[in-house]
C-alpha cells in the first residue's frame, strides 16, 4: 500500500449550503472546493451555516475536500 503525504489543513469560508450536506468553499488560493463535513462533525451535530470559516482537508485534485472544524 502506498503511503501519502498528509497536507495541512486549509482554511477557507464557505460561500454556499448545498442538497445533502455539502458546501462551496472558497479557499485562499481563490480556488472554490466541493465540501462535505466530516464524521465527527454529523455525529455531534455542528452546524455550519454560510459565512462560516472552516478548516479543510483537501483531496489531491483539489476540487473536494473534508470540513474538519469551524473556526
Amino acid at each position: 500500500m502506498v503511503q501519502q503525504k498528509k497536507e495541512k489543513p486549509i482554511e477557507g469560508s464557505v460561500i454556499e449550503a448545498l442538497p445533502s450536506a455539502t458546501f462551496k468553499v472558497k479557499i485562499a488560493t481563490g480556488e472554490e472546493v466541493l465540501a462535505y463535513p466530516s464524521g465527527k462533525m454529523r455525529m455531534y451535530f455542528i452546524k455550519i451555516l454560510p459565512g462560516d470559516k472552516v478548516l479543510l482537508e483537501l483531496s489531491p485534485d483539489r476540487r473536494r475536500g473534508r470540513i474538519t472544524s469551524r473556526l
